[in-house]
């Protein structure tokens, strides 16, 4: 898991980027119907991702995706390990905050290092991790306000357009699990 800088900000790791909001903590709210509603299509997608990881064989779990060239079971453990980078993203921007230094390359570079640093991972614990954190992004999620969704802030992921929390949201955590299945289907052919 990325280390966060203290002080805020980024602090890179072997493996990854953390980016930390540096004003006040994002705080549970009243419940938001968008809120929930993103946190249930997260969770959704993060159990079609477990039940097709959990009925895969030994082979399959090694399979490499195609045009992508990790393995499957890295892929699975990758979506579960980026969950909390995800929704840290997103609570930048609930607080106002621009996302800063985080760049399309950054991510490139912490998913070769994970698939590295993970290429034996067991379908066990990634399967562990990817219920602990999908159930802590979707608590994370759960407790943002609708005024939080709709804030937007600059990302340096898009450029420096201004993003909403939910555009984040949206574009990186709830869809990782659907975007990663989808492949892992089309490369083992189901």
């Amino acid at each position: 898991m990325p280390r966060t800088d203290p002080r805020g900000g980024i602090e890179r790791t072997k493996s990854m980027t953390s980016v930390v909001a540096t004003g006040p903590a994002v705080k549970p709210s009243s419940s938001s119907l968008r809120a929930k509603a993103l946190a249930d299509r997260l969770e959704q997608g993060a159990r079609m991702l477990a039940d097709a990881a959990n009925a895969l064989t030994d082979a399959e779990w090694q399979t490499r995706i195609p045009k992508d060239g990790r393995k499957v079971g890295v892929v699975v453990h990758h979506v579960a390990t980026v969950y909390p980078l995800e929704i840290q993203l997103a609570q930048v921007l609930a607080s106002g905050q621009p996302v800063k230094g985080v760049t399309m390359d950054d991510i490139h570079a912490g998913n070769a290092a994970h698939a590295l640093e993970h290429h034996a991972v067991t379908k066990e614990a990634a399967l562990e991790l990817l219920r602990r954190n999908s159930t802590a992004a979707a608590a994370a999620i759960r407790a943002l306000s609708d005024e939080e969704l709709e804030r937007a802030a600059p990302a340096s992921l898009y450029a420096n357009a201004p993003v909403t929390c939910q555009f984040m949201l949206e574009d990186h955590a709830v869809r990782h699990s659907y975007h990663h299945l989808a492949r892992i289907r089309a490369a083992l052919n189901r």
